[in-house]
């Protein structure tokens, strides 16, 4: 793959991280390979993969460079394919999605058009165990109070983004701290700090209802999402009213968590997160006060 042969402004690393995931990867691999717009570099991060993948597919794409790593997760899978990225745009691809073949044309037209963004995303297709489902409402992506709805659930979905590589340099890697809910943890970040961009089109065909998906699999993600952004509360600069809005959602969430931990009987961690919802009211009122005074 000749990345000479490119402008430039427009030169994309796409990276896919994997574990296990051989009979998916192929897939999301001819996706890119087809792109009407041919990406600088294809990285995959086989992220400690029992199943041969890197022994099996390496002969049979050439282009692609791929890393092996022990299992270490998928935020360091992804943050190892970025600080190995040649091109000034990385796309982040699932090993279990699919790109439509214009994506990568029809954001790079988008970006064109607004030199300034560093950021956009797309709308995507949902397929579970092989039939389209209808897309949540929830999912709206338009720019109208995206932050705020991005603290309930993940709206950006990784496999339709293209970042700058300024947009690293600003706000950093993917958080190892997080073994799920990271995208949601970065996503935020990000919002905090640029404009994204977004293409209303369903140029991601995202898979899901396989037993491996860390988002099925693993119990209670709301632990996951106050941790974010009880960090997100300490680390960045923010103003009063994001300060506010995060607090209010970690103050729903630790009642809900609280509530839950006592229904099975775990008053440790119940009382933790009761403490939690207090102190986030607390200062709520405190902001609250600052703010109309």
């Amino acid at each position: 793959m000749d990345i000479s042969s490119k402008p430039d402004d427009f030169l994309v690393s796409t990276i896919i991280p994997t574990h296990n995931r051989l009979r998916f990867l192929p897939r999301a691999l001819d996706s890119v390979l087809n792109q009407t717009h041919q990406v600088g570099e294809i990285i995959v991060i086989d992220d400690g993969s029992t199943d041969r993948t890197v022994e099996i597919l390496s002969p049979q794409y050439p282009s692609v460079r791929f890393i092996e790593q022990t299992n270490l997760g998928v935020s360091i899978a992804r943050n190892t394919g970025i600080t190995h990225a040649r091109c000034p745009w990385v796309g982040f691809l699932d090993s279990d999605d699919k790109w439509e073949p214009t994506k990568i044309e029809k954001q790079v037209s988008h970006l064109s058009k607004n030199p300034r963004l560093k950021a956009i995303h797309t709308g995507e297709k949902w397929i579970r165990n092989g039939q389209h489902v209808n897309t949540p409402a929830f999912l709206d992506k338009s720019m109208l109070g995206l932050f705020e709805r991005s603290l309930e659930r993940c709206i950006i979905c990784p496999s339709s983004v293209l970042l700058h590589s300024s947009v690293f340099e600003k706000i950093g890697l993917f958080d190892p701290a997080l073994t799920v809910c990271e995208d949601y943890d970065y996503w935020l970040r990000l919002l905090l700090h640029f404009d994204i961009g977004y293409v209303d089109e369903q140029l991601v065909e995202k898979h899901g209802g396989h037993d491996d998906q860390l988002s099925t699999s693993t119990w209670g993600l709301d632990r996951f999402r106050v941790k974010s952004l009880e960090k997100i509360l300490t680390k960045e600069k923010l103003g009063e009213i994001h300060k506010v809005k995060i607090l209010e959602f970690i103050a729903k969430k630790t009642d809900l968590l609280s509530r839950g931990f006592q229904k099975h009987k775990k008053e440790k961690e119940a009382l933790d997160y009761l403490e939690k919802k207090v102190e986030a009211l607390r200062q709520i009122s405190a902001l609250t006060e600052s703010i109309s005074s």
